[in-house]
């Protein structure tokens, strides 16, 4: 597919650069069958491919394709940047971003970049790859106040979502804000743990690869079916976990950890789960 691809770009004149991104160029990532190809075409006219769309038969027949671009716009511009997402029927995908050379001076490489291809030296040498820009930073005081506030106070819209027996609201706010600040948290530990040198990977899909086998355990455990009981044992699992990470953290860094938050929500979820649901008052 490489081959293919700079073969395309070597015999185009309107493709001046070539960038390979992504894991592909990244030593840490596991190799399997899966991995897309991240390319940036640097290309006199971007206009001209997003007009005249031929060319992607020249990667074989597609799937189906997506262009973010157009999504929600009525005229996108098509001047200067446009992605095309390519699956195609042989199982490879190719995520294209063409940019033009008349904005390369507004072009912001990716840590995770090499350059294929540079037919008038217009991009220079690139830097090794490295996954710097894909690093965890370690959190500010507010950071962490706001994520922990974040968590506390969204579970409470769980609780009312499960007593109502409103299922899809209750996951929404369970696997969204809530689950969210606890993966927020999770990295932190991490990167205390590994003095912010890797990467957990989106959404944590290698955060087996850095949590202790207790943690990891508790935090397989958070994702619940759809059954209300098995819901409510899996938030309060959450909020173990969530309580034990950032206290380490708050340790960690001498921030304060919301002690009484913690104490007052975790006391109002068990009250919740319990109240009748022909209750005339939540207390």
């Amino acid at each position: 597919m490489l081959r293919l691809i700079l073969a395309f770009a070597e015999a185009d004149k309107r493709i001046r650069s070539v960038i390979l991104n992504g894991s592909r160029v990244n030593p840490d990532v596991p190799r399997d069958i899966f991995q897309d190809y991240d390319i940036v075409f640097i290309v006199s006219s971007v206009e001209n491919f997003v007009r005249d769309r031929s060319w992607i038969n020249y990667f074989g027949e597609l799937i189906v394709m997506q262009t973010p671009d157009e999504h929600g716009v009525l005229a996108p511009d098509i001047t200067e940047k446009f992605a095309f997402l390519m699956l195609f029927n042989d199982g490879n995908r190719i995520d294209l971003t063409l940019f033009s050379v008349n904005n390369l001076a507004n072009f912001e490489h990716d840590s995770l970049s090499k350059l294929l291809l540079d037919k008038d030296g217009i991009i220079g040498e690139l830097p090794p790859p490295s996954n710097k820009d894909y690093l965890t930073a370690p959190p500010t005081e507010k950071q962490f106040s706001d994520c922990c506030n974040e968590y506390w106070w969204v579970s409470t819209y769980i609780a009312k979502g499960l007593w109502r027996r409103e299922l899809s609201y209750a996951k929404f706010m369970y696997e969204r804000p809530v689950r969210d600040m606890l993966m927020l948290m999770l990295k932190w530990h991490i990167g205390i743990r590994t003095n912010y040198s890797v990467d957990p990977g989106k959404l944590g899909k290698y955060f087996e690869n850095y949590l202790s086998p207790q943690h990891w355990e508790m935090f397989v455990k958070t994702f619940p079916d759809a059954y209300y009981e098995n819901i409510w044992n899996a938030l309060f699992v959450m909020c173990d976990l969530f309580r034990e990470i950032a206290s380490g953290v708050s340790d960690y860094y001498g921030y304060e950890y919301p002690n009484d938050d913690d104490r007052r929500v975790t006391e109002y979820l068990h009250h919740v789960r319990t109240l009748p649901k022909d209750a005339a008052g939540i207390y």
